[in-house]
């Protein structure tokens, strides 16, 4: 099993969807842990991913045909999950802020959180505060993530995070916010939780914040 765990973090890495998918499905039918597929598998590729996009080792075409590989092989492993109690991790709400329409970033973060074991709601592109706060009383998430690519939208971070404490809801959530103008110091002053400068590391912070 372990040499099939080591191709299907290969194939992820080479974007060789069929593959992944396939090997996937090998290992549960042979009676693998869900868990040791995610995470010795799946969430091992996407790591290297995270690594070598944040090193301008891999570019943007390569890694979203990476994420189709990693979606391919969730698409296997969700029954599973869903039959032993769904999500290890917890459930994540992710947006891009209002005046916004960028979703590159959010769409690789929201995937290689999935692959960690994470419930993905994606609430997509140029959503309004209130939808956001809206969407974090429903579904109750562990975490909220947010993206802005543009200086203007970036204070749209801290709108939502006022908003949230006037629902009275601030506490029941973790808020990680990024996106390219976006940065630590900036984090801190609006009261965010964590900063995600890449997509790996926004799924490294979302691991510590559930475990604090």
């Amino acid at each position: 099993m372990s040499e099939k765990f080591g191709k299907i973090a290969d194939g992820l890495l080479h974007g060789r969807i069929d593959e992944v998918a396939a090997l996937t499905q090998e290992l549960l039918d042979e009676g693998a842990d869900p868990d040791e597929v995610l995470q010795k598998g799946l969430f091992a590729g996407m790591d290297v991913v995270g690594k070598k996009f944040k090193n301008c080792e891999m570019f943007i075409p390569e890694v979203l045909r990476s994420a189709k590989a990693m979606h391919a092989a969730m698409d296997k492993l969700r029954p599973v999950l869903s039959e032993e109690g769904g999500s290890r991790a917890g459930t994540v709400v992710m947006a891009t802020v209002q005046g916004d329409l960028h979703d590159i970033g959010k769409n690789l973060a929201g995937m290689m959180m999935e692959g960690a074991g994470f419930n993905i709601i994606d609430m997509g592109i140029d959503r309004k505060t209130e939808d956001i706060v809206n969407m974090v009383k429903e579904k109750k998430p562990q975490i909220l993530g947010l993206s802005a690519l543009l200086t203007t939208t970036m204070p749209k971070m801290g709108e939502v995070i006022n908003a949230l404490k006037e629902a009275g809801i601030r506490d029941q959530v973790k808020v990680i916010v990024g996106g390219a103008p976006v940065t630590d110091d900036f984090a801190r002053e609006i009261g965010a939780d964590a900063y995600a400068p890449n997509a790996s590391i926004g799924t490294e912070k979302a691991l510590e914040l559930i475990k604090a």
